[in-house]
């Protein structure tokens, strides 16, 4: 009989994972703040954590700005999976994740910042929102939902409004994000081949709510 603890991980292990959290979170804010030619000292320093510690995680700034992306994108589209989990039609479940990424750009200002400064990747990346999205759009064309020749060029249709859609909330603050994000679904609904009845109506169902 064992107690399982050959399956947890070791001191040493929980402290390198920590190590290497500070540094992205640090990079993330770097990110944010659009300060990507920071010296790798000043990324240690607002971490916490020492010079040699990075090396044993990163071989560079660019490895690190890249891991904090990706983890920022990985978090969103859990978050999504599973706050869009009970939803069985997928024109909705593609419609709910956007209008929650929308009002994320509130929620998380930093993550919202980490995603536009990386427009590209909401397309291009094999993990995080792309995926998810692709994924969506081609169950919602399967089932008749969606009328979309190339499922690619609506995937950039719809990378596209994320990331114009964020940039319209920054810069107008005293907008509403909630209406705004709602108007830009059924907009991108629309052009996937819905009914204005039936896009307004998917947009007009409640929203599970988001951490914060």
């Amino acid at each position: 009989m064992t107690d399982g603890s050959a399956a947890q991980p070791s001191r040493l292990e929980r402290r390198k994972a920590r190590t290497r959290a500070a540094l992205v979170r640090a990079a993330r804010t770097f990110i944010a703040e659009n300060r990507m030619n920071a010296p790798v000292l000043e990324i240690t320093r607002a971490a916490d954590v020492g010079m040699g510690s990075f090396y044993n995680h990163f071989d560079s700034k660019e490895e690190l700005f890249q891991a904090a992306v990706d983890d920022a994108l990985e978090a969103h589209g859990h978050l999504l999976d599973e706050l869009t989990g009970e939803v069985d039609d997928p024109a909705e479940v593609f419609a709910q994740a956007f209008r929650l990424t929308g009002r994320l750009h509130r929620v998380e200002p930093e993550l919202s910042r980490v995603l536009l400064a990386n427009g590209p990747a909401l397309m291009s990346a094999d993990h995080g929102l792309a995926p998810r999205a692709l994924r969506d759009i081609e169950a919602a064309a399967a089932a008749g939902r969606f009328t979309v020749g190339d499922v690619r060029v609506a995937l950039a249709l719809a990378a596209g409004a994320v990331v114009g859609l964020g940039q319209l909330l920054h810069s107008e603050p005293d907008r509403d994000d909630a209406e705004t994000t709602d108007e830009m679904t059924v907009a991108l609904l629309r052009a996937f081949g819905m009914t204005g009845e039936d896009a307004r109506a998917v947009c007009s169902r409640p929203l599970p709510g988001l951490p914060g």
